[in-house]
């Protein structure tokens, strides 16, 4: 799968990612942290696909980010796997506070395996972290399920925004370097710590149902 572009002289990669998960873990709202710095104590469940655009620096390259948000209800799977197909990177979402959802990530891998492409990318996150008393998966174990199938693990939270950059920032750098032209760096130069964000270019793609918590 191609991840760059050499006819766009705007960016150097483009990288499609999609972001999985049960409904209510938070996907839109990490979406929208990272995208427009924003968060609504009102979830939106997100009917079939919406996605942004985010334009970041990565190891001196510029990198364009097109990121899906699925919606996670049942009734919705027939139409958001196709977008499985064309994703470089999968970033799988559960709540720290729902053990469910944790229990579920089997299932949402299974997606993954039967819809992505073999070279797919795909990093496990936990959100929710900044809520106190109320958690139910703990960091060791999320962390033990996601080095048995070899992937990045990160604990955010969109409401106070910790880590939510890191998330994007560090799929970014695993991408340039899985698929995309190697790219000499100076001695010591690290791609991922190395990330700077340049614009933000939010786009309509679809529509959702709001609830308030």
């Amino acid at each position: 799968m191609q991840g760059f572009s050499d006819m766009n002289q705007e960016y150097d990669y483009l990288f499609k990612l999609l972001l999985i998960g049960d409904s209510g873990v938070g996907k839109s709202s990490l979406l929208l942290r990272f995208a427009d710095d924003s968060f609504n104590e009102c979830y939106i469940s997100t009917i079939g696909v919406d996605f942004k655009i985010r334009t970041v620096r990565v190891g001196g390259k510029t990198v364009k980010l097109q990121i899906w948000d699925t919606a996670g209800q049942e009734r919705f799977k027939t139409l958001t796997t196709a977008y499985y197909r064309s994703a470089h990177g999968v970033i799988l979402v559960y709540d720290v506070n729902d053990k469910d959802s944790f229990l579920h990530l089997d299932g949402w891998m299974g997606e993954v395996g039967k819809n992505s492409c073999e070279a797919v990318n795909i990093m496990l996150v936990g959100n929710k972290c900044d809520v106190v008393g109320r958690r139910q998966v703990d960091y060791k174990t999320a962390k033990s399920f996601a080095e048995d199938v070899n992937m990045s693990f990160i604990e955010t939270s969109a409401k106070d925004s910790t880590n939510v950059d890191k998330v994007f920032l560090t799929m970014a750098g695993e991408l340039k370097e899985k698929l995309g032209t190697p790219i000499t760096s100076p001695a010591g130069d690290d791609s991922k710590a190395d990330a700077l964000l340049l614009s933000v270019k939010p786009v309509k793609g679809g529509n959702s149902e709001k609830n308030c918590c």
